[in-house]
This record gives structure tokens, sequence and C-alpha cells, in this order.
């Protein structure tokens, strides 16, 4: 076995979730992973990573719109808004969920379904620069 490693970069253009499948895949392909784990993390308290259908675009803007409800702006009982109406809600949005992703590979791709996707789940309102641990355990 080998223990592969790298971190990567996004700039997002504010709230919403940005497909990053195929960079992930780029690496299993660069790195000849043929069989192993991708392990994904975000080190940011108010981004997320996520898997969800990823083929019509609607099904994103329903993912997006669902948060935009479920933790709304502005409320008046927010009391972490240092950094503006979107702090709060940003990591009310990431607790819900998740930093990190384990993905198994099979025959140098990605074992998903034929529609998923992966996201980076920006939840700030303004561009932001994101990291992403890229990690990969692999079977020779």
């Amino acid at each position: 076995m080998e223990w592969l490693k790298d971190a990567f970069e996004v700039q997002t253009r504010g709230k919403g979730m940005l497909p990053i499948t195929d960079l992930v895949e780029s690496y299993l392909q660069d790195w000849n992973v043929r069989e192993g784990m991708c392990f994904l993390y975000i080190p940011h308290a108010s981004a997320s990573l996520t898997i969800s259908e990823s083929y019509d675009p609607s099904s994103r803007q329903d993912v997006e719109a669902f948060y935009e409800q479920a933790v709304p702006e502005k409320q008046p009982w927010y009391r972490h808004t240092l950094e503006g109406p979107d702090d709060s809600p940003s990591h009310i949005r990431a607790t819900l969920t998740q930093p990190s992703l384990s993905i198994p590979v099979d025959n140098g791709r990605l074992s998903m379904g034929i529609w998923q996707g992966i996201f980076l789940f920006e939840h700030r309102a303004r561009s932001q620069r994101r990291r992403i641990e890229i990690r990969c355990l692999k079977i020779n």
C-alpha cells in the first residue's frame, strides 16, 4: 500500500455548490490509483463537502434553496455576526453538512453512483479561496 497526499485550492463565487469531481479524479489518474480509498477534507468552518446529484443543475439549485430556507440570514436571535449577516448561518450550514468525505476507488474511478458528484459547498456570500486536502490510500 502507498499513502498519497496533496492539497488544492478552489476559488468560490460566493454561496453555492461547486463541482470538484473532475479535479479529484485527475489526482487519481496522476497518481495511477486503480484500487484504494480517497479521503477529502476541507479545513474551513464556513464551507463543506458533499456528494449530491450532479447531472441536472436544478437538483443543485433545489439543495441550495433548501439551505437558504432552513438557515436564513439576518435572524434576530443570531449572536455571532462579527463578519456580517452570513456569519452564523454559514457556520450552522457547515455543521449540517460535513468537512470530510471518504470514497472508495475501483478500477481507477471513484466508486460513486452514476448521477453522483462531489461538491465544495460554499456557505459565505462573498467569494472565498478554499483549501481542500486530498489523501489516497493506494492498494498496489
